[in-house]
């Protein structure tokens, strides 16, 4: 737990609202909407949930989101470890690894149910926190042992390389289950991959997980270096409207190129192709430069000040609305108003999950505690 420090405002508030649709507004709104349903609320979850295949909803920017902006920090947490001198000993690789090893710890507590001390549950790779850790090791590795070009080469190489094995040994096959990445997933992680049904002692690969992690590593990184990319703008020292400019620019030209890139290789978030990785990553320059504008620029902070109670505890957030149950609190406290709320009853229920992760997130932020990891 660490005091608050001097940090770059528009990114702790564009973290926050990144966490507060994750565990905040969508939880919630999916409930409101699921009855009665009417075409606007079908609509609305449909934008709440990931496009079924290709395609790209509202809600498929959350998670880039998230990688890109670990990206954002790595040149301000490692800048003075661009001096060799400063990389001698073992306290920088210290700090790497175990920023790795944490991310990927949580990834097995909040996904593959690590505490439930049963191997039949557990998962190797399957979240967002460990898609970040991986992200991060060969970002932060690549920020601090090469110069910007190579960096971007380093990018450019990944990105291609997964478009290769694709076109290659891959036959250009998308199809949900027998795609190059699922049948990688499956041949690596084996019983350990998320979304194996055990039954009768035996184990079989669902159809209906369309996920995949190996090959779509690749891309992760490029996510997060791409935030990268965008931190060394926003430290250079440019003009701000130059930062906005730059950021935006990046962006527009970004989501152009995935949208090219996607008439040979379609825009699938649950492979993390590398056209999504392009459209996403430009999403998200422009959201920087959104922000940036508003909040550092033209000094609009006020309004949106409160979402610095998720963005600077945002694993904290994350970690604590997918462990811990609250919503059993609500079900016993308030079970009696059932008769009353009908189908909005969920709705409640999932208000106070949301409410009491709020209020412990409120309750560090008062406190000055931030939970980094």
């Amino acid at each position: 737990m660490e005091q608050k420090e001097d940090r770059l405002k528009s990114l702790d508030i564009l973290r926050g609202f990144d966490l507060f649709l994750l565990v905040g507004l969508q939880p919630v709104l999916w409930q409101l909407c699921a009855h009665p349903q009417t075409k606007f609320g079908t609509a609305l979850r449909t934008q709440l949930d990931h496009a079924v295949w290709q395609g790209f909803n509202c809600w498929d920017i959350v998670m880039p989101l998230f990688l890109f902006m670990s990206g954002i920090t790595i040149p301000f947490a490692f800048a003075k470890y661009h001096n060799k001198s400063e990389r001698k000993g073992f306290s920088l690789w210290w700090k790497i690894v175990k920023r790795f090893f944490l991310l990927f710890l949580l990834g097995w507590i909040v996904q593959g149910n690590l505490l439930a001390f049963d191997c039949h549950q557990f998962r190797i790779f399957s979240n967002t926190l460990q898609a970040i850790a991986v992200g991060y090791l060969v970002a932060t590795i690549t920020y601090l042992f090469l110069k910007p070009r190579w960096q971007i080469i380093l990018a450019t190489v990944f990105l291609i390389s997964y478009w290769v094995v694709f076109a290659t040994i891959g036959h250009n096959n998308y199809s949900p289950t027998d795609n190059i990445a699922c049948l990688i997933d499956n041949a690596v992680l084996g019983r350990f991959k998320d979304g194996v049904v055990w039954q009768n002692e035996q184990w079989t690969f669902s159809q209906d997980y369309t996920y995949t992690w190996i090959l779509s590593s690749l891309n992760f990184c490029v996510t997060v270096m791409l935030g990268t990319f965008a931190g060394l703008i926003l430290r250079y020292p440019f003009s701000l409207k130059n930062k906005v400019k730059y950021l935006s620019f990046i962006g527009f030209g970004l989501i152009a190129a995935g949208l090219l890139l996607s008439l040979n290789q379609p825009i699938i978030k649950r492979l993390w192709t590398s056209s999504m990785t392009l459209f996403s990553g430009g999403i998200c320059f422009v959201l920087m430069a959104l922000f940036f504008y508003v909040i550092d620029v033209k000094k609009w902070e006020k309004p949106f000040a409160w979402l610095k109670i998720y963005g600077m505890n945002s694993i904290a957030a994350y970690v604590l609305y997918e462990t811990i149950n609250f919503r059993s609190i609500g079900q016993s406290l308030l079970y009696g108003t059932a008769q009353f709320l009908g189908d909005y009853y969920p709705v409640l229920i999932e208000a106070t999950q949301v409410g009491i992760v709020f209020g412990i997130l409120l309750l560090l932020y008062k406190n000055n505690y931030f939970i980094k990891i």
